[in-house]
């Protein structure tokens, strides 16, 4: 009986920790800042009012 009983208390401490180290990890991540969503490289916005009738420097 003193070995299934040893093993009851295993698995409950077992678990304890395992949940434990559980919450451990959420509250680091949490307490964690969250980083800028910034891009790397941008472009600029098209015209409002659609393609121009010029044609550009490339054109021809």
């Amino acid at each position: 009986m003193s070995r299934l009983l040893a093993a009851f208390l295993t698995c409950a401490v077992a678990a304890v920790l395992a949940t434990g180290a559980a919450f451990g990890i959420v509250a680091a991540l949490d307490a964690v800042p969250e980083q800028q969503n910034v891009p790397l490289v941008t472009f600029p916005d098209p015209p409002a009012h659609g393609p121009s009738s010029t044609p550009g420097p490339g054109a021809g």
